[in-house]
């Protein structure tokens, strides 16, 4: 296997009220759960509702209505080509949300942030197959020789591959719930629109691996909000993104968290300034949008076997090989 210039093939989809997960679609990405089901399309119209309104709160000057603006969302998918045995085969790689700005006053459109949410095959596998085969056998918790390895070189490819870089102009920013494993601490760091640092002591393994990505990551709870959010990004999150593009990230992530987890980020009361998230926290209001929490369990374990059999057992040494190659 080679890297080429078609290795990746990015497609687009719009997230809107009328979405229908495609066939290929990874069916544990949280926003394919939202659109099944009989209640699918007042769960996607009434979560849309709730990005734009958080948007309009965060985005408050000059927009006296709090009605200014509006996002669009895309599905961005990406399958990676691979060349074995004078065949080519294409895989579901990775799953990631889009934002686009309307700002009604101006009728301007403006990129967002690309990233957000992150859905990936492979991260299935290491999570819900290889690592509790791992375990099984052990007293206590360990993660495998070179966990998330695989992973986390494929991801660097997709962002340095010629196919990103026709297709978005920044790197990605992935946001997401913060560990309910950690306690946070509140620092007197405050941005203005990202709002208030927290930090811990000890990193997550959702943490290490995403570093394995390539990226870093801060927490912050912006103004309004009643827990940090997890920002993994490359670069400098403060001075790299205008705040129109952190707004479209928070927005559209915090809303897909409320709905998520709704005992850590709809919960009545905000985090202090030690801070451990809970799922098990009782004291919170729920949404109208129904969100199928133990079918996604379900699905991640299947599409992580799945992934086993189709993708690493089939081509574990030329994936590595390809590795090697990326790391060049």
């Amino acid at each position: 296997m080679m890297i080429k210039d078609d290795t990746f093939k990015i497609s687009r989809i719009r997230f809107d009220e009328n979405y229908r997960p495609s066939d290929n679609t990874r069916l544990t990405t949280n926003f394919a759960n939202l659109a099944r089901g009989e209640s699918r399309q007042e769960n996607l119209r009434n979560v849309l509702r709730m990005i734009d309104n958080r948007f309009n709160d965060l985005a408050h000057w000059d927009n006296p209505d709090k009605d200014r603006y509006s996002v669009e969302l895309e599905i961005i998918s990406i399958e990676i080509r691979i060349d074995f045995d004078g065949g080519k085969d294409m895989f579901p790689l990775i799953e990631v949300l889009n934002t686009i700005i309307v700002d009604r006053k101006t009728d301007r459109r403006i990129d967002g942030i690309v990233g957000n949410s992150f859905s990936s095959y492979v991260r299935d596998y290491d999570f819900s197959v290889l690592l509790p085969e791992h375990n099984r056998t052990r007293t206590a918790f360990g993660t495998p020789r070179h966990f998330g390895d695989l992973h986390g070189t494929l991801f660097k490819c997709v962002v340095n591959s010629r196919a990103y870089g026709e297709n978005f102009r920044k790197l990605p920013v992935i946001c997401l719930s913060v560990s309910s494993n950690r306690i946070y601490h509140r620092t007197e760091n405050q941005h203005p629109v990202l709002g208030v640092e927290y930090q811990q002591r000890e990193f997550s393994l959702t943490d290490q691996y995403f570093e394995k990505m390539g990226m870093q990551v801060r927490y912050f709870m912006p103004p309004g909000s009643v827990a940090p959010l997890a920002f993994y990004f490359f670069g400098d999150l403060l001075s790299d993104y205008t705040n129109l593009e952190l707004i479209g990230t928070i927005s559209t992530m915090e809303s897909f968290q409320k709905v998520y987890r709704p005992e850590i980020y709809n919960a009545n009361a905000a985090a202090a300034a030690c801070y451990q998230p809970s799922l098990t926290h009782q004291d919170y209001s729920t949404t109208r949008i129904v969100y199928d929490r133990e079918e996604r369990s379900r699905l991640a374990v299947a599409q992580g076997k799945f992934t086993e059999e189709r993708f690493i057992k089939p081509y574990q040494d030329i994936l590595e090989r390809y590795c090697a190659d990326c790391s060049v």
